[in-house]
Formats: structure tokens, C-alpha cells, sequence
């Protein structure tokens, strides 16, 4: 028999999102507004509390669930930011990164043939989640809706397919920066308990909102809700790699094999680190929040002057806008030619699925100088064409 490789592999694509962000960061003098990287420092407390578990020596395993401090720690947070209630010893799960948790739970509830609901435009690595465990992606257009799953869209996605067992949200959104207000919401979670389908939420970006508070579907669907949350958007902490796996306790025990089965457990400095983090941050976070809404407050009039049209940003640090009628539909093309003339690094909508076409995607995760900067480039290149 000759040797060979997983086949499933041979559906994924090298990441695009790196592709063009490798591409414009070889331009010189480029401003990369490409990867969903906080640009602040984590906050002075965390980094002093990862110091401390260095001293103490915290270079052993953790609990497979992660350390029980930082759990709680989660726990309390959940409750106080979004009132939702989590067991820290059985309903909660320290992950490698929120990527490994979607990854978990994917592992842990979906067999072959499996269908999964995903809205479009998406982050990539769901689809991928849901393929290499053999389950099938329903990828549903949502450019006609806001870039929101209405309850409209969900009949229709559920009458068309035979198989779904779970359907994924990601809200606040990358990479359209949508989000859900309570009504909408509450709708939709009408709409799910319709079906048995699990609804896996990535809440990631829910401390980045502007305006009205971020609501959990897990308060409207506790018992199907596989939450996943994590410290790496909202804390400044990418790569310290903290996710948190929450569910209801029946679920948790086959998630918490499928993620003892991917990495055994979590790094316990990260865990120290992430405990000060959720407990003692918020003053942090909320200034934070406060410099990404100036600097949407920048880049959204400059966009709509230059010509693009730009759904309300409401959330996380992502502009998602319509690329001036002029330069026609090619978002690829599009991106290329103004990271070589106008330097300004993009990526184009494509990448993100269905309804992403026509569209580009800026992170707006930079200093308020680069952001200004970046704003002027574009609207002084695309008036000169």
C-alpha cells in the first residue's frame, strides 16, 4: 500500500489571512490592518501575577480542566458580566486558546455526516473544524440580513437540510464587526428551540461592543450552548493561548475527553496569568474598548467619503466595507492594488465565505495614528482614480 496522508487534509487551504498579510508586510512602508492582533500590552497586574507563578515555580501540569483558581476566577466573571451561571469543577474548561476549544467540541460532538449551520461570512477555522470531523458545513449568506442568522434564514436552512446537529454564532463578529442586540437575539433563540440542534457561540470579542451590552445566548439556551470565551481579544494576551470551554455539565464530560485527548491540558503560568486577568482587568479592558471605538470613529468616515459602503460596526475591532463602485467586484484584485499603491494592507471579503465578495476586511487593532494614517492614504489613492 503506498503511504499517504489524511485525505481530509486535502480540503484545507493554506491560510489566505496569512497569505496577504505575509504579502503586504513585505511592502515596504505598508500599514498592515490584516490580523486581529490587540496592539495594546496585556495589562501591568496579569504580567506581574505570570511573573509570580514563575517564581513559585508553576511549570508542572495543571488540572486537564485547567487550574481550579483560574476557573473560578472564569466562573465569577461570566456571572458578572453576562450573568450566566458555570460550575468551575464540572461546566468549565480552560482550552489552548479558544481555537482549541472549537476544535474540542467539534471532536467531541459531531459524527460522520453530521451537518453544521455556519452564517457567511465567517472565520475560516469553523468550516475547517467541522470538516477534519468529518462532519458537513451548511454555509448560509447573510449579507441580505446585516450579516446576522435571522429566524427567517434559520427555517429556511433547517427545511432545506435533513441532518443538522449544531449551528455556530460568532458575535460580536470577525470578520464583519455585527453583533446581536437583546431583541434580535431573542428571536433567533425562539427560532432554535424549534430544533435539537446545539448552538456552539464564540463570544470572543463580547467585552469589544459599542453601544448596547453584549448578551450570552447561553442566558436564552443554557442546556444547548457550547460557549467558547478566552482572554486572548479582550486582555491583550494572544499569545499567552487561553480559551474557555463552558457548557452544561452533561455535555462537559465528553468535551473535557475530546480536550484531555488534544493536549492532556493547558499551560499553568498562561492559567495564572489569565486568573488575575479575568478577576482584576476591567479597568484595563474598558480603556481598551474605549481606543477601539475612537479609532472606528476615525476609519468609518474616512471609508464612507472614499466611497465605501460600511455596515454598522458594533462590535470587535473589524471594519467589513463595500469596495468603491468604481474598482468593480475582484476584492482580491482590490487589495492587492492598494497594498502596493495606496500601502494599506487588507484582506478581501472572499476569503471569509458567501456574501463576503465585493467586500474587504480591516482590522482596526492599530495605534489611532496608524489608523489616521491608513484613512488618509485610501481616501487620497482612490479620489486620484
Amino acid at each position: 500500500m503506498a503511504l499517504t496522508t489524511n485525505e481530509l487534509f486535502s480540503r484545507i487551504k493554506p491560510s489566505q489571512i496569512r497569505e496577504f498579510d505575509e504579502l503586504f508586510r513585505s511592502v515596504e512602508d505598508c500599514i498592515p490592518m490584516t490580523i486581529g492582533e490587540p496592539d495594546f500590552d496585556m495589562p501591568e497586574n496579569v504580567k506581574q501575577a505570570a511573573i509570580k507563578a514563575i517564581e513559585d515555580n508553576a511549570s508542572h501540569y495543571a488540572h486537564t480542566s485547567g487550574e481550579l483558581g483560574v476557573r473560578k476566577a472564569v466562573s465569577a466573571f461570566l456571572e458578572k458580566q453576562y450573568d450566566l451561571h458555570y460550575d468551575p469543577e464540572t461546566e468549565i474548561v480552560m482550552t489552548v486558546g479558544a481555537t482549541e476549544g472549537l476544535f474540542a467540541a467539534a471532536f467531541g460532538l459531531l459524527n460522520p455526516g453530521d451537518q453544521v449551520i455556519i452564517p457567511s461570512p465567517y472565520f475560516p477555522l469553523y468550516s475547517y473544524a467541522v470538516e477534519l470531523n468529518r462532519g458537513e458545513c451548511i454555509l448560509v449568506d447573510t449579507s441580505d440580513s446585516n450579516f446576522l442568522m435571522t429566524p427567517e434564514l434559520l427555517h429556511k436552512t433547517m427545511a432545506e437540510n435533513k441532518n443538522v446537529k449544531a449551528l455556530f454564532l460568532n458575535y460580536p463578529s470577525n470578520p464583519t464587526g455585527a453583533t446581536y442586540t437583546k431583541e434580535e437575539l431573542t428571536a433567533l433563540a425562539d427560532a432554535i428551540k424549534q430544533y435539537d440542534i446545539f448552538v456552539l457561540s464564540d463570544e470572543i470579542y463580547s467585552e469589544i461592543t459599542y453601544g448596547e451590552k453584549h448578551t450570552s445566548i447561553a442566558t436564552l439556551l443554557r442546556d444547548r450552548t457550547i460557549l467558547f470565551q478566552g482572554a486572548s481579544k479582550a486582555f491583550a494576551m494572544t499569545g499567552w493561548r487561553v480559551g474557555v470551554l463552558a457548557a452544561d455539565a452533561k455535555w462537559m464530560k465528553t468535551l473535557f475527553l475530546a480536550h484531555q485527548q488534544l493536549v492532556t491540558t493547558g499551560v499553568t503560568v498562561s492559567n495564572r496569568a489569565a486568573e488575575e486577568a479575568f478577576r482584576n482587568s476591567a479597568p484595563d479592558v474598558e480603556k481598551m474598548r474605549s481606543e477601539y471605538e475612537k479609532r472606528r470613529d476615525i476609519l468609518v468616515p474616512a471609508l464612507q467619503e472614499a466611497g465605501f459602503e460600511v455596515p454598522a460596526l458594533k462590535g470587535a475591532f473589524y471594519a467589513f466595507a463595500k469596495i468603491p463602485a468604481k474598482f468593480g467586484t475582484d476584492d482580491k484584485a482590490f487589495c492587492r492594488e492598494i497594498g502596493m499603491n495606496a500601502k494599506v494592507g487588507m484582506l478581501p471579503g472572499s476569503i471569509f465565505g458567501p456574501g463576503g465578495e465585493g467586500y474587504v476586511r480591516m482590522s482596526y487593532a492599530l495605534s489611532t495614528e496608524m489608523v489616521a494614517e491608513a484613512a488618509e492614504r485610501l481616501k487620497t489613492y482612490i479620489a486620484s482614480k
